[in-house]
């Protein structure tokens, strides 16, 4: 997702009655599944199947599935969701039953969702589409991987990591011809463009980027979730995660400002290095066309391994939807070589389908075969319950600590015992 979200319905899992859920996407109350689908003259399902996307891609959305609409009747409605209104949207639909046939989650909302019963089990019709078997994507969203105990609650869609972003243009004049590769030369070289002089820095770290820390946890070689299912912060690992982290706002390497706009950042030189995704490549394109060959992309620097977040969104079909047959034929048709590669070339976010990816990386690219890459060497947020919930309150204490002076180990503390609280209510 583009945005980590304020504000979560985590706490929705708890509190939702299964038959709350019972409610279907028309309105009714008792209706069973197949009520209210629409049949053509073959007796298919022909919808129109209601689709909530999240963010502003509604028109693209529309326009990549007209050939969809044309090859098979089914109509699509489409609602955008802005993504200050997903939570709530969400929240109210969950809560109420109304939901839409196809939904696009957050791999970071997906556990939140399956307790919540939101998604509907696609495990006895996945079968009847070999496309979207675990074989043509990335091992990390196979569906085992996804703390859904064998259940089929969503399927890939898109694709996202984070690499680090670099000025080559100021990183050379500073007198280093190539990227950091390690958290030792990340930090020597973000202290280095940090003395250009005032209001120079040399590596913005997104302060609402709550799953930063757990890449930096991963990569120092530990986890943290536990053998026993349940988050654990207090690791040796995670401490040396957030030591690098802290570090950068220590020396002043990073700026702490809440509202720092990292395209304008980067673009101005002020910050010329930031771990994002590759959304912000078509963004750093549109704002400064005029830095083509001024800036690149390299792998995620390591510590005892080089460990990025594989993070994007699946989609799911809701629970109550009376046209499970078409919204799997539409997921089916997201999912192809062709209709990834297109959406890729349109919006900037990276399929989730393998052989899209290969194409896509043989293209001459540079920064799509570092994405590519990456991709191999990345992991989803925890897949638990309430986990959205967890890393902002994660991402409150680490921002206190940089950019406050709170008292690491008291904060840390708080922490610690908040995430346990809310581990526990599920």
């Amino acid at each position: 997702m583009k945005r980590v979200l304020v504000r979560s319905v985590a706490a929705v899992a708890a509190t939702v009655l299964v038959g709350v859920l019972a409610a279907c996407s028309s309105g009714s109350s008792t209706a069973p599944a197949t009520q209210g689908a629409t049949t053509g003259a073959t007796g298919a399902d022909t919808g129109p199947l209601k689709v909530w996307v999240m963010g502003d891609v509604g028109p693209a959305f529309q326009k990549a599935t007209a050939d969809f609409t044309t090859q098979t009747g089914i109509g699509i409605q489409v609602d955008a969701i802005p993504w200050e209104n997903v939570n709530d949207k969400l929240t109210t639909a969950v809560a109420s039953g109304q939901g839409p046939d196809v939904v696009q989650v957050g791999l970071s909302l997906l556990p939140t969702f399956a307790a919540a019963g939101a998604l509907k089990d696609l495990s006895s019709v996945i079968g009847n589409y070999p496309g979207l078997a675990p074989a043509n994507f990335p091992d990390a969203v196979d569906p085992k991987n996804l703390g859904s105990d064998g259940k089929v609650l969503s399927l890939p869609w898109i694709s996202d990591t984070r690499v680090l972003f670099y000025r080559s243009d100021i990183l050379t004049a500073a007198g280093f011809s190539t990227p950091p590769t390690t958290w030792d030369q990340m930090e020597q070289v973000a202290k280095a463009l940090k003395a250009r002089g005032d209001g120079q820095y040399g590596y913005y770290i997104p302060l609402w980027d709550n799953t930063l820390p757990v890449q930096y946890a991963w990569q120092a070689g530990g986890d943290v979730v536990g053998a026993d299912g349940k988050v654990n912060f207090d690791t040796p690992e995670f401490a040396a995660a957030v030591d690098h982290y802290l570090s950068f706002f220590a020396d002043g390497s990073a700026p702490t400002a809440s509202d720092w706009d990292q395209t304008q950042g980067f673009v101005s030189g002020a910050t010329p290095m930031v771990v994002s995704g590759p959304y912000l490549a078509k963004a750093i394109s549109q704002a400064a066309p005029e830095l083509a060959g001024k800036w690149s992309v390299a792998l995620s620097p390591k510590d005892k391994n080089g460990t990025s977040l594989f993070a994007g969104s699946n989609l799911g079909v809701w629970k109550t939807s009376t046209h499970v047959d078409a919204a799997m034929q539409l997921i089916d048709y997201l999912d192809k070589p062709a209709t990834q590669t297109a959406w890729y070339k349109a919006q900037g976010e990276l399929p989730t389908n393998l052989k899209a990816l290969d194409e896509l990386s043989k293209t001459g690219d540079a920064a799509l075969a570092v994405y590519a890459k990456q991709l191999t060497e990345a992991r989803t947020v925890p897949m638990v319950p309430g986990w959205d919930l967890i890393a902002n309150e994660m991402a409150t204490a680490l921002t206190a600590i940089g950019t406050t002076g709170a008292d690491r180990g008291t904060t840390l503390k708080a922490f610690y015992a908040k995430a346990a609280q809310i581990s526990s209510n599920y």
